[in-house]
């Protein structure tokens, strides 16, 4: 049966990491701006079930959505463009089409029959995809496909896809293509070889693409796209050029002006005038983000500092607070594994500390503490920053050995300690504290100063907690507890007075901040930031 929705498919070919999922979502905040609603879609050939136990260093942060999946950090870029909140059914690994197989098959739903790649989870995938466009309702679903075209984990996926272009209908359906056109200086010029290649390789398994979009370091030139579409059968005006620019949030605009809008509006005929798009408020994004002066340098304090999309998540929604402010926001990515140099410490305005597990690294985030409560400079503590935060506040008030049992189980005073709920837990994945749970601001707080609500929603990801035996001795010195569950139970903020700027929260903030939207405890800190260096 043929549904409402009309379907994007993006491809990738040449080389991983080109941009797929800006391209994705810069599509997808192009629509938005003619008035559609969208959905997207992010498809991960690995056979993970989610992202949740992926090392950061090769797959980048873990990003969480409201419903507490945890997902590829596209559905991050998909949330900030495109301005909404997805499910956990917007991330489609390998994993999960192959597990809702065989359970099915265990439970006799084939019937008997020999289950197959093809039909069985082709049809999987194809149920998952018509599943978000029936829950959403949504004018358009964008489908990002992981990897690289001829990657041998993503042909099921291709096959299912190029299965629904059939049912859906041409008019119904189109596949857009990402692929890098390098420029050899030795040659002085560029090659568009890696482009042809990539596009055979997907015409190869039944789909043409609609679109090319191609990817490269400085704009090519008009007989270059002519060159493209000519060997790779596209029309002209379906050739565009998103050249690298200096923020992320720039792209939408690029491919704007290659009228992007415009042909997919008429490919997929989606029935809206095609002048009547409004990217002003986008413009304006991008313009307040420009802002070179005056400059802040906040400096992250991390174990996973080399690979910046680590923590992609708080890298953009500092940029987003800091346009908000009116300052530009310089990031100094320091490592917590050495030994921190105070002196370098002393160069920068604010702190902030990320999340994360394991013991590599808290020697040098506890010293970030120190250093920030004992020269007044602004910190700001996420998850694990926050529960730091509390381990050195107790150590400098006289609870010499306080610890976190991660860390340390036969600690004197275990100040941080596993949820009650986590102790009988086995399994590492899916398991911990996760999505969207309710937080009680406390009246005259820097926390409910910034929120300017009594009641508040955040995304958890966490396995430890503040421990209720300390609460009482840590408020007597001075300790405030801002924040907490409904039932007074969690601690959910902690901060202190006589300080320019001193506050951790055990949930992630930065899963919700949007360029257009920055998250109000990053605003707060950011303008503490701007403050404290008058």
């Amino acid at each position: 049966m043929v549904g409402l929705a009309k379907y994007i498919f993006v491809t990738g070919g040449v080389v991983s990491s080109i941009g797929k999922g800006i391209t994705a979502a810069s599509i997808g905040r192009i629509l938005r701006s003619y008035g559609l609603e969208l959905t997207a879609i992010k498809i991960d050939p690995y056979l993970n079930w989610d992202s949740g136990t992926l090392n950061p260093y090769q797959h980048g942060e873990v990003f969480v959505t409201r419903d507490g999946m945890e997902t590829d950090l596209d559905l991050g870029h998909y949330e900030r463009f495109l301005d909404v909140n997805l499910s956990g059914e917007s991330n489609i690994t390998t994993g999960k089409v192959y597990m809702s197989v065989i359970n099915k098959e265990r439970k006799g739903s084939y019937l008997g029959s020999c289950v197959q790649i093809i039909p069985h989870i082709t049809d999987e995938i194809k149920h998952m995809i018509r599943k978000m466009a029936d829950k959403t309702q949504a004018d358009v679903v964008l489908v990002e496909v992981g990897g690289t075209v001829g990657d041998i984990e993503s042909q099921p996926f291709l096959e299912a896809l190029r299965q629904l272009r059939n049912e859906e209908g041409h008019d119904n359906v189109m596949f857009v293509h990402v692929t890098y056109v390098p420029y050899l200086k030795a040659a002085g010029e560029f090659k568009t070889k890696p482009t042809q290649h990539s596009t055979k390789e997907l015409r190869s398994t039944g789909i043409n693409p609609d679109m090319i979009i191609c990817r490269s370091e400085m704009p090519i030139d008009t007989p270059l796209k002519m060159k493209i579409a000519h060997f790779c059968d596209v029309e002209p005006k379906a050739v565009i050029n998103c050249p690298d620019v200096s923020s992320i949030y720039e792209v939408p605009l690029v491919m704007d002006r290659e009228n992007v809008g415009k042909y997919v509006i008429q490919r997929i005929k989606l029935g809206v005038e095609e002048n009547s798009r409004d990217l002003s408020e986008w413009e304006n994004i991008v313009d307040s983000l420009k802002k070179e002066e005056p400059k802040v340098c906040v400096g992250i304090v991390g174990k996973y500092v080399e690979l910046e999309d680590s923590y992609i998540s708080i890298r953009e929604s500092l940029k987003h607070a800091a346009a908000h402010v009116g300052v530009k926001v310089e990031i100094d990515w320091i490592s917590a594994e050495d030994s921190i140099n105070m002196e370098k410490l002393k160069d920068l305005d604010s702190i902030l500390i990320p999340g994360g597990f394991g013991e590599r690294g808290i020697s040098g985030k506890l010293d970030a503490v120190r250093f920030s409560i004992e020269n007044n400079i602004p910190l700001f503590g996420i998850c694990l920053g926050m529960q730091c935060m509390v381990i050195e506040f107790a150590r400098l008030h006289g609870l010499d050995d306080a610890h976190s049992t991660e860390f340390n189980t036969e600690t004197t005073y275990p100040v941080i300690d596993m949820m009650e709920e986590q102790k009988k837990i086995k399994d590492m994945g899916g398991t911990m504290r996760l999505g969207s749970y309710d937080c009680k601001l406390k009246e005259n707080t820097m926390a409910h100063e910034a929120y300017q609500e009594e009641l508040v929603e955040e995304r958890h990801r966490h396995r430890f907690e503040l421990n209720n035996d300390f609460r009482e001795a840590l408020e007597e010195k001075g300790l405030i507890v801002s924040g907490t569950s409904p039932d007074d139970f969690l601690v959910e903020i902690v901060e202190i007075k006589d300080h320019p700027w001193f506050l951790g929260c055990q949930f992630h903030p930065e899963f919700k901040s949007r360029p257009n939207r920055a998250h109000p405890i990053f605003v707060s800190f950011m303008q503490a930031t701007v403050d404290n260096l008058k």
